[in-house]
């Protein structure tokens, strides 16, 4: 069963990788080759298998959603629902965070969870450095613990040197803390979980002895800030659908995001240590080596498709989400070093492959983008492109790129219930308008920033485990130029060579480059929270939880 999903998904991935890229060629073989149109055609060829499971999986996804009563049972066939209990510890992660936020965040799941008495417990692992900030943590911490009735369930160790960073103090719990414990739920910062997501995924892991792992689908919380807001908009379907494909067709090698799962502590100590990098540097992004890990050791990792109570927060606004993207992107380049190693299944590897191509997509489309400038500007008369065709390919790579959000916003507009969530088929559309405007320009500055923070890299700059900003008011026209100048100065020397080149190069260039041009002022107002709570006012880009009076969040609006 599972090979003939793998085949499906193979055969459409294929033809949505192949489509684009035949288009392209079309469009650039008008009057012979240059070398130009030879560079945009072999970068978008490297780029074409990322875009072809994006189309794919995500066109699964929003079908099975659609027609599946049980979307469990359909990515899980043969799921067991029910097993005996089994003890879990609660791991909140944390680094110089806003301590009393974070347990404050955590202290709803706590009571959520009282009836099960001694099945959970909580356990506080800090990498903070000495110093103030490690003061202010066990203050807040022994503030909390006093504030609780159950305080003998809440545990707190801190690590002076974060050795291995999150992955290491996992580990360093699992082998010298976690004795009577018989699985673990990972939780960062800003997770939020109800008691009966975790009760649910602890009745799962119980129940189906040959699972080491399974991921929730973790879903943004509410915000009232525009940029977070928006970018948590178009996620929420989008990766409803294409998180729903990939475990249909993954199946037993499903994905790790690093936190909001439960994990079977005893394969874990057992399989789940991070190899060292050539270099003898740690690995920065462990989630899908730890499940390729497990997979490799034959035991199953799942992940679950339903939106059941697993939330996390988005950074306020663009600069912080730009350090956040570098500093993933850093982790994940790493994994080119652990291809060859012999610890992991095919489906494993492929995993580590996506993990690489969701940020080496960026300087290959940058490159792209540079080779297109160069051929528009060329006196050489091969350079001519159909326009026709060229618009054809455009949109196809678009709708390929976007496709998550395409098609999980279909299947919400389709789906009577979905529809009613998101406040009905009106208030939907104009949320995924803008949404789509705003996702447009956030992916042109996203490419540029990582390809520069990998040139940087490639200049010896050291991408380490630094806090990351979880809270914010409004971004200053000032801040937003410190930090964005180059990106602007890109922007708007691209616009001015398309322009050379002549109104149609131009106007081609303009939904791609406009946004990175207009950078800073992007940056500042999606990061006003007045326009948030404008928007949150008309209900414009609300996820479900802003339209259910069952949320676990207070409401955002009146």
């Amino acid at each position: 069963m599972l090979t003939l999903r793998r085949t499906l998904y193979l055969a459409l991935a294929l033809a949505f990788a192949l489509a684009p890229l035949w288009l392209t060629w079309r469009a650039l073989s008008l009057g012979g080759w240059t070398v130009w149109e030879a560079i945009i055609l072999a970068a978008l060829a490297v780029t074409s298998p990322w875009i072809g499971n994006l189309a794919a999986s995500s066109l699964i996804g929003a079908t099975l959603l659609l027609a599946a009563r049980d979307p469990l049972a359909a990515v899980w066939p043969g799921v067991a629902r029910e097993g005996p209990p089994i003890r879990t510890a609660l791991l909140l992660c944390i680094r110089r965070e806003d301590t009393d936020a974070a347990l404050a965040r955590t202290a709803p799941l706590l009571d959520g969870l009282a009836p099960d008495g001694e099945a959970f417990a909580l356990f506080i692992l800090s990498d903070t450095p000495d110093g103030a900030d490690a003061d202010a943590e066990a203050a807040a911490v022994a503030r909390f613990r006093e504030s609780r009735a159950d305080a003998a369930r809440i545990h707190y160790r801190r690590r002076s040197e974060n050795t291995g960073f999150k992955a290491g103090n996992i580990m360093e719990f699992v082998q010298h803390r976690s004795a009577g414990f018989d699985a673990m739920v990972t939780l960062d910062a800003d997770s939020v979980m109800t008691a009966d997501a975790v009760r649910e995924l602890a009745r799962l892991l119980a129940a189906n002895p040959g699972t080491a792992l399974i991921q929730s689908l973790i879903v943004a919380r509410p915000a009232l800030v525009p940029f977070p807001r928006l970018f948590q908009f178009g996620m929420r379907h989008g990766m409803r659908a294409y998180a729903a494909g990939t475990a249909w067709w993954q199946g037993l090698d499903g994905p790790y995001w690093g936190h909001n799962a439960i994990i079977r502590i005893a394969p874990f100590a057992a399989h789940g240590a991070m190899p060292t990098l050539p270099s003898g540097a740690a690995i920065l992004s462990h989630d899908q080596v730890e499940a390729a890990l497990l997979r490799g050791a034959g035991f199953d990792v799942r992940l679950d498709p339903r939106e059941v109570g697993s939330y996390e927060a988005n950074p306020p606004s663009l600069l912080p989400f730009l350090h956040r993207d570098i500093r993933w992107m850093a982790g994940n380049l790493q994994y080119v070093s652990l291809l060859r190693l012999p610890l992991f299944t095919t489906v494993g590897r492929v995993q580590l492959v996506f993990a690489i191509m969701l940020f080496a997509w960026a300087p290959l489309a940058v490159i792209a983008g540079l080779a297109a400038l160069a051929n528009a500007l060329s006196s050489d008369a091969a350079a001519a492109v159909d326009r026709g065709w060229a618009l054809a390919a455009t949109g196809a790579y678009l709708a390929a790129y976007f496709s998550h959000k395409l098609l999980g916003a279909a299947q919400a507009a389709i789906d009577p219930v979905q529809r009613a969530r998101y406040g009905g088929g009106g208030v939907l559309a104009r949320g995924l308008a803008i949404e789509f405007v705003h996702g447009l320009a956030l992916e042109a500055i996203r490419a540029v920033n990582q390809t520069g923070g990998m040139i940087a890299m490639a200049l010896g700059r050291r991408i380490g485990w630094s806090p990351q900003a979880r809270e914010g008011g409004g971004v200053s026209w000032g801040e937003a130029a410190r930090g964005l100048w180059w990106h602007t100065l890109v922007g708007v020397t691209g616009l001015a060579g398309f322009a050379a080149a002549g109104l149609v190069p131009f106007l081609w260039a303009l939904p791609f480059l406009g946004g990175l041009a207009l950078a800073i002022p992007f940056c500042v107002l999606t990061s006003d929270p007045a326009r948030g709570e404008r928007m949150g006012r008309t209900g414009l880009a609300a996820i479900p939880e802003e339209n259910d009076p069952a949320s676990p969040f207070p409401p955002l609006r009146g």
